[in-house]
């Protein structure tokens, strides 16, 4: 598709250059080309013809759309081509979409470029020529590392240039320049939408190698407490060093991020578990006391499950990565303290039985154990947890006692039949064969009085 799309622009471009105007590769596009990185995404800059002029050699090509032709954005059916015209743009309010957008085909391409959030996506290159325009320092920064923002009086407007400023050094290993920095640290992100928020830390959560620095980049410009005051308070929570030498609360979920992205790709819900390595010492912020042993966060998995649930329902309301993880905060500590004793099969079952996905729990709880200083892989106990898990899939899958069975049997449905089914599955996750869990089963329901059909 990436060809394809290239394809189409040389060929508007062709046809723009013969109206008088010239066409630009602009954005994250040329980004990546001068980083080596695979971009898919295409994004075309239409300069000195009319809006009218281009709506003609566009129809001249395929079927034209319009994704916000009063913005002078436009593409064409069947290919992923973003077609658009210099725009300027004016803040009307304090959210990221409140903007009026004036396009003007003659702006030329240093206020074009002008209205970019850093330099690096600044950079335009001409489609034809492959010239690249650089007005703002763009290449130096790229090679530097570094996010800088172009304009002062317009990178302020648009508060969501904050969170695009750490999921960009995250995804790309870059620092924010001091003088970025200080600018985001004025501005306000109180008026953003939540779901703009979240595509950002997506971004960062799911092609950062390490999430970790969207966080820290976020710490650096003060702006943790608007949408993640549960994460700032880790900062400074202490833990005992004997096991976690790493530092406080805060450090250690840094690190759990990072291993967890190490193991992303294995997930059944990567998005969802990168959630759950944020949240999951979440309770240690309230849970955190010095005894008698030093200090310690006891309980601090129950405690966070309330935390989670906040942070997780102020960021969306994607129900099943709500349930998720609080599933994943409430249940993280059990794998290890399971995996250690070489617990019971019966044990490890119901474990498993009650995650709702038991091998992401897996992946969380090994990212946990190596998140922190001097952490030495267990390969053992992972064997040990790996196996039990292939264990307790074949167990459910194994036939087992169901109410169709009761009812055959000549069991009465009635309000204790729950009662008996839970019973019934105790059995099964204890590896009993259906045969010999039925008699049982049917001579616990008459415990609890459940009678026969007469």
């Amino acid at each position: 598709m990436r060809n394809k799309d290239i394809e189409m622009a040389h060929e508007i471009a062709l046809r723009v250059q013969a109206a008088g105007g010239s066409t630009y590769f602009v954005g994250g596009c040329v980004r990546d080309k001068l980083m080596g990185r695979e971009n898919k995404d295409i994004d075309i800059e239409i300069h000195g013809i009319s809006p009218e002029k281009l709506g003609e050699i566009l129809d001249s090509l395929g079927k034209r759309t319009e994704m916000g032709a009063s913005f002078g954005i436009y593409g064409l059916r069947g290919y992923g081509l973003d077609i658009a015209m210099p725009r300027k743009e004016e803040a009307t309010g304090r959210g990221h979409k409140d903007f009026a957008v004036y396009v003007d085909p003659y702006l030329g391409t240093y206020k074009a470029a002008l209205r970019r959030d850093f330099t690096m996506n600044a950079l335009m290159e001409d489609v034809l020529t492959g010239k690249v325009i650089d007005h703002f320092g763009g290449i130096e920064d790229l090679h530097k590392g570094v996010l800088r923002h172009v304009n002062s009086a317009t990178f302020v407007e648009d508060p969501l240039r904050v969170l695009r400023a750490a999921q960009f050094a995250a995804r790309f290993g870059f620092s924010v320049a001091e003088e970025t920095l200080a600018l985001a640290e004025t501005m306000d992100l109180s008026a953003l939408a939540s779901e703009r928020i979240m595509g950002e830390l997506e971004k960062a959560l799911l092609k950062a190698p390490k999430p970790s620095v969207f966080f820290e980049e976020m710490r650096r410009m003060k702006q943790l407490d608007i949408w993640f005051p549960e994460l700032q308070t880790l900062i400074g929570v202490e833990q005992n060093p004997a096991t976690h030498p790493e530092g406080d609360v805060w450090i250690h979920t840094m690190m759990v991020l990072d291993q967890a992205a190490l193991r992303r790709d294995q997930a059944a819900f990567p998005i969802d578990l990168m959630m759950a390595a944020l949240c999951h010492d979440i309770g240690k912020s309230s849970a955190t006391r010095m005894t008698p042993m030093g200090l310690r966060a006891i309980d601090h998995e129950k405690e966070g499950v309330p935390l989670a649930k906040r942070f997780v329902k102020r960021l969306t309301t994607e129900v099943h990565l709500n349930k998720y993880v609080l599933n994943m905060v409430k249940l993280h500590m059990r794998p290890h303290q399971l995996g250690k004793d070489r617990a019971s099969f019966t044990a490890t079952n119901r474990m498993f039985d009650e995650a709702m996905v038991p091998g992401d729990l897996l992946l969380l709880s090994f990212s946990d154990r190596m998140g922190r200083d001097g952490a030495i892989r267990d390969e053992e106990e992972e064997a040990f947890l790996l196996e039990r898990l292939k264990l307790y899939e074949e167990t459910m899958e194994k036939p087992c006692v169901m109410g169709a069975d009761l009812v055959k049997a000549g069991l009465c449905p009635g309000p204790a039949f729950s009662k008996v089914l839970a019973f019934a599955h105790e059995l099964h996750l204890s590896g009993v064969e259906k045969e010999k869990a039925l008699p049982q089963v049917l001579a616990y329901a008459r415990e609890q009085g459940i009678t026969s059909k007469k």
